[in-house]
């Protein structure tokens, strides 16, 4: 590898690696801030940091955080520290996310932050139900929009009372609104959202010295990867953790800050070196993934934001093949074009479909393209398809257990007691829901308290009484003692009636966590009620479902020595941080830009490069009419070059642009102009390329079938 260094005789440290690499790795002296461009080598670094520290430096594992935003990013960074250092050195050793150290913390630190140990984790799906109720309509747009500012407030570390006073429109008036009535149902449920993961330690580190100090004798070292991807919340822990100590590294690319609309500032990067004055800078410029035609490109389209810090990516790879631009009728001719390219370019190369991914601004493109592909029976995924976690029936299943866990949890509840069906309709839920909410308590606490007055109907009590039952005896068995709730009626504990099978007595057998676990899914009749619900093959596609659930949930709790509600709360974190992460088959990928990112393919063809799609531009950004508008555009812009950049750089070796001379619109055509990007990419018109010139879809079919008929 070029520019490789000598190090001292007895180092363990890499000797391949380049000098800002290795500037990176041994700087200790302070603070320090790595400028890692794409393709340049940052997770090495951080893996060979963490192993310097450890082998060399002294630090004990235990006084060493990483952290990171996924969970493959942080599994990836532990299997390679577990190649470069003694497993013993390792022990303690915390590489996560920010979510997961958040969660741990949390679990400490409960009483502090005023949460119950068997506090819930709700996800988004449970908290845009929470809204609904709130806000009581039906618009998914506008659901959405309130539960995207509830999430921005709580980054920015802004309470309910911040939002109301600072609120501009009737909209953001009632969204502060909504937001102070989610968090007391949130408090009411004992139970947190994604964001408050970050939210409420960042707050108690500012706020309690004594939890603070705590945490800051723990993390002596501090490793920070994709620093310009962290909010505000983020940082405020961060800087919580480090403390005057500041021993720290932070390593991220302010040039793939793509993030804004979720609450990430790539300012965070250039506060650090206000906040750390005496901050080291390091720039990691070399990149070894991309020729250097690639390079070049985004070097120039880049180039057009104001850059605080100047970097200038270059590689040692090669000049490579030429770019390729080229311009399209329509989308419908793009999507046929495009696979059949891919296709011939698979028997050309002698490549393999997975070496191929069609990278795009907006899902709603992908529909063109999956037909396309099938057409020509080329293999595809799809980043941003449902999660296994999200399908019904496995939601179903962990209701059960999230209500086990903490029977305060509402959402966890009124999916449990439906499902299966047992004779709890929704008039019985809407009177205990009016019930507990008159009386302060959670619905599952409702029902040991609503058969003392005339409420309900005794047919409409009987099932819930006996729900609750069913639900006490699994926390029983789980350790967990529930509330200590008795219920006004007297009789068999198992005096079902409504053939769910919870009469089961079985479901009172002691054991270990795996036991219990397979004691639910029996006395529930999970089965059953599936093959009642679907015909037999969807019925024993989802029965399989659950099983490999359970199977999973299995191996967790025997791995890492989980109780029920330490898997509850991991499970919970798994279902929003982990999209996709298994192995992935031999098929082209088909992704957004935003997915896409921390990702690499030897060939990307990059689709939709034109006005309005990239940049995306919204509707209200066509009429610019005020000042503060016009700043607006410019910042939009401003990212949507970075996401320019993030696809061009996805691309090892080809890079295929391509746009669209008119798009339909509803159902009109409308004219289409090519990106701004492709010119500032050094292509100018006449530079515009189509490999076959003058061949409609036919005919492009027909030379692939030739060349096919030649292999």
């Amino acid at each position: 590898m070029k520019d490789s260094v000598h190090l001292p005789a007895g180092s363990t440290v890499p000797t391949d690696l380049n000098p800002m690499q290795r500037k990176a790795v041994l700087y200790l002296d302070g603070p320090c801030l790595v400028l890692a461009g794409a393709g340049s080598g940052k997770t090495r670094v951080i893996t060979q940091k963490i192993a310097y520290l450890l082998r060399e430096c002294g630090y004990a594992a235990r006084n060493v955080v990483a952290l990171t935003f996924t969970n493959k990013a942080a599994r990836e960074m532990s299997d390679r520290i577990r190649g470069l250092v003694d497993a013993r050195l390792t022990k303690g050793l915390v590489v996560s996310t920010f979510h997961s150290l958040g969660l741990r913390f949390l679990r400490e630190e409960a009483e502090h932050a005023g949460l119950k140990k068997t506090f819930s984790i709700i996800d988004s799906t449970d908290a845009l139900a929470i809204i609904q109720e709130l806000l009581v309509t039906t618009d998914r747009a506008r659901l959405k929009s309130v539960q995207q500012s509830i999430s921005l407030w709580k980054n920015g570390l802004v309470d309910p009372d911040e939002a109301a006073a600072t609120a501009m429109t009737p909209s953001d008036a009632e969204a502060a609104r909504v937001y102070r009535d989610y968090s007391a149902t949130l408090t009411a449920y004992q139970a947190v959202d994604f964001d408050d993961l970050i939210r409420l330690p960042a707050t108690l580190l500012e706020r309690n010295p004594e939890v603070r100090a705590r945490w800051q004798s723990r993390v002596h070292y501090l490793l920070v990867d994709e620093y310009q991807d962290t909010n505000v919340c983020q940082y405020r822990m961060v800087q919580a953790l480090v403390g005057s100590r500041a021993m720290f590294t932070a390593v991220g690319d302010d040039d793939q800050a793509i993030y804004a609309w979720r609450g990430a500032t790539v300012e965070n990067l250039e506060r650090l070196t206000k906040d750390f004055p005496g901050i080291e800078l390091i720039k990691l410029e070399q990149n070894y993934r991309s020729v250097q035609r690639i390079l070049t490109a985004a070097n120039k389209v880049i180039s057009n934001n104001p850059n605080v810090f100047g970097k200038k990516l270059w590689s040692s790879l090669g000049e490579g093949e030429p770019i390729q631009v080229t311009p399209m009728d329509d989308e419908e001719a793009e999507a046929e074009s495009i696979a059949m390219r891919i296709s011939a370019a698979r028997f050309e190369r002698r490549a393999k479909w997975s070496d191929f991914a069609i990278l795009y601004r907006s899902n709603q493109q992908a529909r063109l393209f999956e037909q396309a592909l099938r057409e020509l029976r080329i293999p595809y995924t799809i980043s941003g398809g449902q999660s296994f976690f999200e399908k019904t029936e496995i939601r179903d299943v962990l209701a059960y257990l999230r209500l086990i866990a903490n029977d305060d949890d509402d959402p966890a509840f009124i999916r449990a007691v439906t499902t299966p069906r047992r004779g709890v309709g929704n008039t019985t839920l809407q009177a205990l829901g009016q019930f507990a909410q008159d009386k302060g308590l959670s619905m599952f606490g409702a029902v040991f308290e609503i058969g003392k007055t005339d409420r309900l109907a005794p047919r409409q009590l009987q099932p819930l009484e006996h729900f609750a039952r069913f639900i006490q005896n699994f926390q029983a068995r789980s350790g967990r003692s529930g509330s200590g709730r008795m219920l006004s009626g007297s009789g068999d504990l198992f005096a079902a009636t409504d053939g769910s099978g919870l009469d089961s007595p079985e479901a009172v057998a002691t054991g270990s966590t795996s036991l219990l676990l397979d004691e639910l899914l029996s006395t529930m009749q999970y089965e059953r009620h599936l093959y009642d619900l679907y015909d037999e093959k969807p019925a024993q596609s989802r029965w399989q479902n659950v099983l490999e659930l359970m199977g999973w949930l299995k191996r967790k709790a025997q791995e890492d020595e989980f109780d029920l509600l330490e898997l509850v709360q991991h499970v919970a974190l798994v279902t929003m941080l982990e999209r996709g992460d298994d192995e992935e088959p031999d098929a082209v990928k088909l992704s957004t830009l935003h997915a896409a990112k921390g990702l690499e393919y030897p060939h990307v063809y990059l689709v939709g490069v034109e006005e309005g799609l990239l940049p995306h531009l919204g509707r209200d950004d066509e009429d610019v009419a005020s000042a503060d508008a016009a700043e607006a555009l410019v910042q939009r812009i401003q990212e949507e070059r970075r996401l320019m950049y993030v696809g061009i750089t996805r691309a090892q070796r080809s890079l295929h642009l391509s746009w669209c001379k008119r798009r339909r619109r509803a159902r009109e055509y409308v004219v289409r102009e090519r990106s701004r990007f492709i010119e500032e990419m050094g292509f100018g018109e006449a530079q515009t390329v189509d490999p076959n010139p003058g061949m409609d879809a036919r005919q492009r079919l027909d030379l692939l079938k030739t060349l096919l008929a030649k292999s």
